[in-house]
């Protein structure tokens, strides 16, 4: 893997973090060599990540044995499993966390996915993550549902730091900017310090596609596929720009308050008709972050292009092929929904799978 073309995304203003987290990576150096020398500056996991990593990797056993020997349930296991990765990871990028003033060099792990339709418990299994992980540069992970975006605000309330995941369409983009501003208001009112609180929003981009372009081919327009997930990112980037337009946001930016930052993630192409970094060279613009899993890293790596910004300045052509696809008679807002709820059943069948592998090693 060569650092050129990645060292150029950085310097475009896109943060790289990856989208893949292993015992094996952390123990065998390859993570702190991807921080060290590939531009890496971050990384995410969910429950699938997990499940992957403890079911093909032999570096569980010892700590889930001494789990077992010591009376410790799988749930229990699960949670133990999942810190010491996230701490160890969130070590190797404390110096990209100080370096960036708090800005990258973050860790996410997501709260139970079970819980994404109570707003009261996501808030307290958010806290209590925060808590047991005990890293100033962990994002706690908040699925983008309705009780979702209100357990941001409460969780943001309380001083942690939040990654909201399975945001799929501008209009929750919006929302989810929104929940932050109230999250931060209610912070600075429990006394807080507001330039201690970070948060990134994650639209995920692929997925779009993949349900738009099956739709499409269902009646027959082919002339539209691969337009969808590019324009709706775009539209997603303009409106969460417009939540940092109003007083509120410019009373909690004195106060030391950061933008939330969008987050590209699902950005590995699922049809191979696509070029295979189309989904991060698609959406080069400042302040954002892309998440890669392995593979898509190592295509940018090899044969990325940076382009200058591909996302300003772009909003009526995002919004001209947004309205053909509808005309098309694709219904966008029934495409987010099913996205959404594949979303978390997704992750809830991960984090079954990841009990699952981890009750066969204990």
């Amino acid at each position: 893997m060569t650092e050129d073309k990645l060292r150029a995304l950085g310097d475009a203003g896109v943060a790289i973090w990856l989208d893949e987290l292993s015992r094996d990576i952390l123990e065998d150096g390859e993570f702190e060599r991807l921080v060290r020398d590939c531009s890496v500056t971050g990384v995410t996991t969910n429950p699938t990540i997990f499940a992957n990593a403890v079911a093909r990797g032999s570096r569980y056993a010892l700590q889930l044995n001494r789990l077992a020997a010591n009376g410790i349930d799988v749930a229990e296991a699960v949670r133990a499993v999942m810190i010491w990765d996230v701490q160890r990871a969130a070590d190797v990028l404390r110096p990209v966390w100080e370096r960036t003033a708090g800005v990258d060099g973050r860790v996410s792990l997501e709260v139970n996915p079970e819980l994404a339709d109570d707003t009261a418990a996501t808030i307290a299994e958010a806290v209590q993550l925060w808590e047991l992980v005990d890293r100033p540069n962990l994002l706690v992970k908040i699925p983008a549902t309705r009780a979702g975006v209100r357990a941001v605000t409460g969780a943001l309330a309380a001083g942690v730091n939040v990654n909201v995941t399975l945001v799929f369409s501008a209009r929750r983009c919006a929302e989810v900017g929104a929940a932050y501003v109230d999250g931060l208001e209610q912070a600075r009112e429990n006394g807080h310090d507001l330039v201690s609180i970070h948060s990134v929003s994650s639209l995920f981009v692929s997925r779009v596609d993949t349900e738009v372009d099956m739709r499409l081919d269902a009646k027959g327009v082919r002339e539209l596929r691969g337009r969808a997930a590019l324009a709706n990112a775009r539209l997603a980037h303009q409106a969460l720009a417009e939540v940092w337009e109003g007083d509120r946001w410019r009373s909690l930016a004195e106060d030391g308050a950061r933008p939330q930052r969008l987050l590209w993630a699902s950005t590995g192409v699922k049809d191979p008709s696509y070029p295979d970094t189309k989904y991060v060279t698609g959406l080069i613009t400042p302040g954002t972050v892309v998440t890669m899993p392995p593979a898509t890293l190592s295509a940018f790596a090899d044969h990325g292009e940076v382009a200058g910004d591909q996302v300003t300045g772009r909003s009526e052509e995002a919004a001209a092929d947004i309205a053909a696809v509808a005309a098309a008679g694709i219904d966008l807002d029934d495409v987010y929904t099913t996205l959404e709820q594949q979303g978390v059943a997704k992750f809830a069948a991960g984090w079954a799978a990841l009990h699952a592998s981890v009750g066969g090693q204990s």
